[in-house]
């Protein structure tokens, strides 16, 4: 790394790139890692001649508004500018990292259902992660919904998104190192839909080397099997609309899309975009899991759930909020719905994911982490682990996930998480007292994490 105090230069094949300095951090970020065509699979980034700058955000994929979603989160996309030419990347790292400097690296694939979110989106800065534990952390965008997660064989391949994430791997294999990163130190981490794309990138053709550990976080994987004929269904109706369309009747049609589906493929269509099996670069479902315990002694393994899951999703289904508020029984009848079904989308797929890996020769761990206050309703739900590893002030103080909680609490617990997920990039183990789990009392307010409550070496 060289450059001005303010504007560092990161020299690697792809280029040289002038980055900023700004939150105790270097960043460089919108970094072209591959270019697409609309329904095309990506295709490798050249190097690039001259002086890159990298100092915008990565643009996010085009994508439906999510008003229900600001329920929970403040701003959660911040002011990012939305464009189908999205296949960028960022790079944020230590101030004092240089080349050589041989940290862990840490590559973010935000969730989202396969049809939201971003790279850059400001409620996944890793600026504290960085800061604290002197690792790199890349961000990737990639393609969601109709561009991304849905086609067939044939002109509108499947799984495009997949390979987008596969080429950006390529890309930090190739030119980490001029960051200050290990390129055989790469750990590939994602929460809900990113979660379940980390799981999938383990069996995919092209990924295998790409990455030494892995984190799934609370990853539907109860949705993801039994789906050809949904998928194929969507793909139909899919090419009522044209590749030349303009991007807003693409994203326009893709609720259309969803809306074929929903009433007759029952939980499933929860989801209903995600990948799709026996097309590339994935194997048939019937192989799945023969592929994921072979793929086990080269990957180490950190998987688990919050504890309270689907409780994410109550304040956002008109019908289960209105439950919620029926005097005594109200409350007991959707406690019973969201532990039921956190165990089915989330918890059991989890429990056999670690134990199948460890059974192939693999390391493997399992958590389960729960923040929030004593009997709150968001105690625990889908998305509580994001404030902890991603402590932006401005999005998550007053968001409704938080319920109330002190920002000096969310501080307090999350500096144990990202010390966790830290030490796991870094040796593939995670931190257990004899209970055995690491616990931190989050406060007033929270109630104390458990992270790796079921870890374990490999059993034959």
């Amino acid at each position: 790394m060289t450059g001005t105090a303010t504007a560092p230069r990161f020299a690697c094949p792809a280029g040289t790139f002038t980055g900023r300095r700004a939150d105790g951090v270097l960043r460089a970020t919108g970094i072209r890692y591959a270019r697409a065509a609309r329904f095309a699979r990506p295709v490798a980034e050249p190097p690039a001649a001259g002086l890159v700058d990298a100092t915008a955000w990565a643009p996010a994929c085009p994508q439906p508004e999510a008003p229900e979603l600001e329920q929970l989160f403040v701003q959660p996309m911040g002011d990012l500018v939305v464009d189908e030419d999205c296949l960028r990347l960022s790079v944020t790292v230590p101030e004092d990292a240089g080349p050589g400097a041989g940290l862990p690296v840490l590559v973010w694939v935000h969730g989202g259902s396969y049809v939201n979110g971003a790279g850059d989106a400001p409620m996944t800065d890793p600026a504290a992660l960085v800061r604290e534990q002197r690792v790199v952390v890349v961000a990737v965008t990639y393609r969601l919904g109709l561009l991304g997660f849905l086609g067939a064989d044939g002109d509108r391949p499947a799984n495009l998104g997949l390979l987008d994430l596969i080429e950006a791997l390529r890309w930090v294999r190739r030119n980490v190192a001029g960051f200050g990163g290990d390129p055989d130190a790469v750990t590939l981490f994602g929460e809900s839909a990113g979660g379940d794309a980390v799981a999938h990138l383990l069996v995919a053709e092209g990924a295998r080397g790409l990455f030494r550990r892995a984190v799934v976080q609370s990853a539907p994987l109860g949705l993801s099997r039994g789906r050809a004929r949904m998928s194929a269904a969507m793909a139909a109706e899919a090419r009522r609309v044209g590749r030349d369309a303009p991007v807003e009747d693409v994203v326009a049609h893709q609720a259309r899309v969803a809306s074929r589906v929903r009433r007759r493929h029952g939980l499933a269509a929860a989801m209903p975009f995600g990948t799709q099996y026996g097309l590339p670069p994935l194997p048939a479902e019937d192989a799945l899991g023969a592929a994921w315990a072979q793929a086990a002694p080269a990957v180490d393994l950190l998987v688990g759930t919050t504890s309270r899951e689907v409780a994410f999703f109550v304040p956002l289904v008109p019908a289960a909020a209105r439950l919620a508020r029926v005097p005594v029984v109200g409350r007991l009848l959707v406690e019973a719905v969201v532990r039921v079904l956190t165990w089915r989308i989330y918890g059991r797929d989890a429990d056999r994911f670690a134990r199948r890996h460890r059974r192939a020769g693999g390391r493997a761990h399992r958590y389960t982490l729960s923040f929030g206050p004593p009997g709150a309703p968001t105690t625990g739900a889908h998305a509580t682990d994001l404030p902890l590893l991603f402590p932006h002030r401005p999005t998550w103080e007053g968001s409704a996930l938080l319920a109330g909680i002190p920002w000096a609490d969310v501080e307090e617990a999350g500096r144990l998480v990202r010390r966790v997920w830290a030490d796991f990039a870094r040796t593939g183990e995670v931190p257990a007292d004899p209970a055995p789990f690491v616990a931190v009392d989050a406060g007033r307010a929270g109630q104390p994490v458990a992270v790796a409550a079921d870890s374990g070496a490999p059993v034959p």
